[in-house]
């Protein structure tokens, strides 16, 4: 499972490659912007207000105008209550009708980070035409927040969950009739390909290239892109082979052609062949980042070499490099990785010292070594440190918690885990829904198992087909029939509304006598 600690470099690379230099930003979370904590709990109550809320059968305006006055609606208060949106999960058509009260409310501009947050929320959630629709009424409004990384957004998420050919009529369509008035180049060119290596769609991104190479002329980032595309593929050969062939055709490799080049290497286990690139860099004027040497932090982790991780993470002040979150969060991983637990817990200790704040992954790669450790004891420990400072753990945090109590008799404190989510307003993924439900009904508490349900679909979120018909089994045999109708009832009215994916819960087949 730590695995996915380094495999998720590229992953998170490749969505903000626009405008970071490199791509070890697996080691670091999204968090809110800078808030005062009086304004952290003004977010914090608007988010929960806003997902707690039945729209669309009360409409979500007059609700917004009693808790929020026109004139405290800053740029900043929009995008972080949008960035708790997106974190909680919330519904995405709740967070576009937040945006658009914004608008009408707010009289200052949106801002391009408020703008893309809602594309970001839809698009995950499948509601393409709503994302169309936001981006034709940006354009008209203000197109110069029509930027590379909202279409990056969009179409990513139209290339994971549609066509080849429907994400290149959808460029196409950007082109003509979103960013009208804009030459199209080697960035936008750029943006097509990476789409396609995010998704690890490598036979696509090639055909792409072939196709639209003689329009869009190549530079360095376009090859460094098709390079970590190669580099996904696991296959170092591949990598090595394409390096080579982007530098016959005359392009000069930079500081991430080499990181992405010690990443292939790490992630296969070769920290001595990583360690060789460092200094190839190092010869011809490349000077690493704190992302190169972080990314050798934990290829030394994966290599089990715990003594080198440590004298990389500790040289960095020595190479003008101040350690951050990710670089903390490299190590820790190595320790839990090399079963150092107690270690790893005292760096995250030492980290809040230099007041570096934990984040989503600290959290996540501590549960896990805890319950591979300490079991139950050392993972209570820091859920409640966690709670205590109010943090919302990121949501295969949240799987994997409800997963360890629910499956080791400790099922209150799924339900506790449950409450404290509903309470910071954040709506939980499906899979935590299934994995608690299933535990609350093993142990006869159905009724509870149907509130927790109630709760997801009242937010406007769907319920799995397998958890539905779990439910339905079990209310009918303790003649809960009306409960069964209620759920149905929801479903069906959520449905109409919202439309469900494949897996999600259509409500009863046959009507109820």
């Amino acid at each position: 499972m730590l695995l996915y600690f380094h495999s998720g470099i590229v992953r998170q690379f490749m969505r903000c490659h626009l405008r970071t230099p490199f791509i070890s930003t697996a080691f670091y979370s999204t968090s809110q912007s800078l808030l005062s904590a009086e304004d952290k709990t003004i977010v914090e109550e608007i988010t929960r207000i806003i997902n707690d809320h039945p729209y669309p059968d009360v409409p979500l305006e007059p609700t917004l105008l009693n808790h929020i006055s026109p004139s405290d609606l800053s740029s900043t208060f929009v995008e972080n209550v949008l960035g708790s949106l997106f974190a909680a999960h919330a519904n995405g058509v709740k967070a576009y009708e937040f945006f658009k009260f914004t608008l009408r409310y707010s009289g200052i501009p949106p801002t391009a980070d408020a703008f893309e947050k809602t594309l970001h929320i839809l698009t995950r959630m499948r509601y393409f035409e709503k994302a169309w629709e936001l981006m034709e009424e940006i354009s008209s409004l203000d197109s110069s927040m029509l930027t590379l990384k909202s279409m990056s957004i969009v179409l990513s998420k139209i290339a994971k969950f549609q066509t080849y050919e429907d994400t290149l009529e959808a460029f196409e369509r950007m082109e003509r009739s979103i960013f009208v008035g804009r030459k199209f180049g080697t960035d936008e060119f750029n943006v097509l390909l990476r789409v396609f290596c995010t998704q690890r769609q490598m036979k696509e991104a090639k055909s792409v290239f072939n196709k639209m190479y003689h329009r869009f002329p190549s530079n360095t980032k376009t090859m460094n892109i098709l390079l970590l595309g190669f580099r996904e593929s696991g296959d170092i050969t591949s990598v090595e082979l394409f390096y080579h062939e982007m530098v016959k055709r005359g392009f000069k490799p930079n500081g991430i052609t080499y990181n992405i080049r010690i990443d292939a290497y790490c992630k296969r286990g070769c920290l001595g062949d990583g360690l060789r690139l460092l200094h190839e860099m190092q010869s011809v004027n490349q000077l690493p980042t704190l992302e190169t040497v972080t990314t050798l932090i934990h290829g030394a982790g994966i290599a089990k070499n715990v003594t080198k991780a440590w004298e990389l993470f500790n040289e960095l002040p020595s190479r003008n490099l101040i350690p951050d979150v990710g670089a903390y969060n490299a190590m820790i991983s190595v320790l839990v990785r090399c079963r150092d637990i107690e270690s790893a817990v005292i760096l995250m200790n030492h980290m809040e010292e230099k007041h570096i704040t934990p984040d989503g992954l600290t959290y996540h790669t501590l549960f896990y070594g805890l319950m591979k450790s300490k079991g139950i004891e050392g993972v209570t420990s820091l859920y409640q440190k966690m709670t205590e400072n109010k943090f919302v753990p990121k949501t295969r945090t949240v799987v994997m918690l409800m997963k360890f109590f629910c499956g080791n008799d400790h099922v209150d404190l799924g339900l506790k885990l449950w409450e404290y989510l509903m309470e910071k307003g954040c709506c939980p993924h499906d899979h935590a829904l299934a994995l608690l439900v299933t535990g609350l009904c093993a142990r006869g508490r159905v009724e509870e198992g149907f509130e927790c349900a109630k709760q997801m679909l009242s937010r406007g979120r769907h319920m799995s087909e397998p958890v539905f018909h779990m439910l339905q089994r079990f209310l009918q045999e303790s003649g809960e029939v009306d409960k069964l109708r209620d759920l149905d009832e929801a479903i069906r009215k959520l449905t109409s509304v919202y439309s469900p994916s494949k897996g999600h819960a259509l409500g009863l087949s046959v009507a109820l006598s």
